[in-house]
């Protein structure tokens, strides 16, 4: 997909509402590593909001109704929206599970203009099913939106996107004036936002107003990046690269994989494949195609777009996703073989569309990042032997004790939603330094005083006497010094799960440094500082 090209996005809020089966006028969530990705209006209404911990959005309201996330699930309920989209002439490219978009040059002359292709694709994709229908007498403005989806053009995806959330049209060449006065939060860059915010940029047009050179030599490729979508031009053109590169991998599967995660493997070797070819030229895929070719005579095809270039472990993943909702799919030819599984022969991917490598940023000291980068490798080689989750990788998020600070999550993954929560102020959070290991499993331990007699804190969480000895594997140890303590009340609302526990710093008299902490009348081993 072009730069700068006339581009409709179709935005589908909350999609993981909607592809769990809706909301049905209640509050209902839908919840991922604890924290909830998608929440209804009625939930939101409520206090409910994406990021929150599950206990957190509970507490907010009572009356919640969690869903697992089943990625899959979505991209099986986006896939007729996605088909309605193609019958409009136009190559569609699916971002994600609720975001799908093409170039407006061809279908908007054939309805007569941008606006009335904008009202035809939002009329095809009411007639889904899915979405509830616009209000009779709806003015032409707002048909672009209704409950559960958006339409938008404008110069490029990104601003399209930022069209789409607002329902409207933009004209061409007024993209930069369009995407001015939004908020810096909008390039989905938390850590950009928070520093430009830091300086007094609360605006695109602000960022866009510093020069190219100042923030290429400030912010690396990244920044320069969101400084040229801030400005309203897009992404850097695609770039043609040597014609001796081969942009296009495919395998026969001898005999046909009948089952999702045999061609997803496949695919992951190809996307390695494709990948190191086009890093040796100097190059990164911006635009994936996929197609697969089916035992019955099928030819399956896809474009697929990201924010940054494909990954082995992203394609194998899309692709799992992918053939799973054309597979669920209903035969072309009848019932006959609704008993027999499709068997895939062939997966083949093409880079559609690349630009130039710009790297990452190295860093000032410390080893280069080449060794991380075939660390990665191994391990998505790996991760394809093993299944998704048989390689993890820890993760940091929002808590108050060592343990709750660090979701694993599968290696490739994203990470959980309401990460940025790990630096927000948590009433109770243990302050610095962290230990630097944290037990798998329960240790109990004894603490002291000098009268032999063990330590307790009260209500008002006071220490009954001072803490003289640490009594661990049945060896006592004196305490050289200690901090604390700091009490916590968790989830005080609930008698069942209510949670109190008050946390001491120790240091040993032959140098071992612990946290503990005292719950339930018990002191357990919460960390040891190396």
């Amino acid at each position: 997909m072009s730069a700068r090209a006339r581009t409709l996005a179709l935005v589908c809020p909350d999609w993981a509402i909607t592809a769990s089966g809706g909301d049905g006028g209640g509050p209902v969530a839908v919840v991922e590593a604890q924290r909830i990705v998608a929440a209804s209006s009625s939930a939101r209404v409520a206090g409910v909001t994406p990021g929150q911990r599950r206990r957190e959005a509970q507490a907010n309201c009572p009356v919640l109704v969690l869903r697992p996330r089943d990625r899959s699930a979505e991209l099986r309920a986006f896939e007729p929206v996605v088909a309605a989209l193609e019958t409009f002439g136009a190559p569609v490219v699916v971002r994600r599970p609720g975001w799908a978009g093409f170039q407006t040059r061809g279908p908007a002359r054939y309805f007569g203009g941008e606006e009335a292709l904008a009202r035809a694709v939002a009329a095809a994709v009411r007639a889904l099913g899915e979405f509830t229908s616009a209000p009779d007498g709806l003015p032409e403005e707002e048909a672009l939106a209704g409950p559960g989806y958006r339409v938008g053009i404008a110069d490029g995806s990104f601003a399209a996107t930022m069209a789409a959330w607002s329902a409207r049209v933009v004209p061409s060449g007024e993209t930069a004036e369009f995407l001015g006065p939004l908020p810096i939060e909008v390039l989905g860059d938390e850590e950009l936002a928070g520093l430009l915010r830091r300086l007094g940029i609360t605006t695109l047009q602000g960022f866009g107003a510093l020069g190219e050179g100042d923030v290429l030599a400030r912010f690396g490729p990244s920044g320069a990046h969101a400084h040229r979508l801030a400005r309203g031009l897009g992404d850097p053109p695609p770039a043609l690269g040597p014609r001796s590169v081969d942009r296009v991998v495919e395998a026969e599967l001898d005999p046909p994989a009948d089952r999702v995660d045999a061609a997803a493997f496949v695919a992951r070797g190809l996307a390695e494949t494709l990948g190191e070819r086009l890093f040796s030229a100097g190059l990164a895929c911006s635009l994936l195609g996929v197609v697969v070719e089916t035992t019955e005579g099928e030819r399956l095809s896809r474009l697929w777009s990201d924010e940054g270039p494909f990954s082995a472990s992203l394609v194998a993943e899309r692709l799992r996703w992918q053939l799973e909702a054309w597979l669920n799919a209903p035969r072309p030819h009848g019932d006959d073989d609704a008993g027999v599984p499709r068997g895939i022969e062939r997966v083949r991917l093409v880079a559609e569309e690349v630009t130039r490598d710009l790297g990452r940023q190295e860093q000032l000291w410390g080893r280069p990042r080449a060794g991380s980068e075939r660390a990665t490798r191994v391990l998505a080689r790996v991760q394809g032997m093993l299944g998704s989750e048989g390689v993890l990788r820890a993760s940091l998020i929002g808590g108050r004790g060592p343990a709750e600070r660090v979701a694993r999550v599968p290696f490739g993954d994203p990470a959980p939603p309401g990460v940025s929560a790990a630096e927000l102020p948590w009433p109770g959070r243990l302050p610095a330094p962290s230990p630097s290991v944290v037990p798998n499993e329960v240790v109990f331990v004894e603490v002291l005083d000098e009268a032999g007699t063990a330590v307790a804190v009260d209500a008002r969480g006071a220490v009954s006497r001072p803490p003289a000895v640490v009594v661990l594997d049945g060896a006592p140890v004196p305490v050289a010094s200690w901090a604390g303590p700091w009490p916590v009340d968790e989830q005080w609302w609930e008698r069942a799960t209510r949670r109190r526990r008050a946390r001491f710093q120790v240091l040993l008299a032959n140098g071992e440094a612990y946290l503990i902490a005292l719950e339930r009348g018990r002191f357990l081993l919460e960390g040891r500082y190396d």
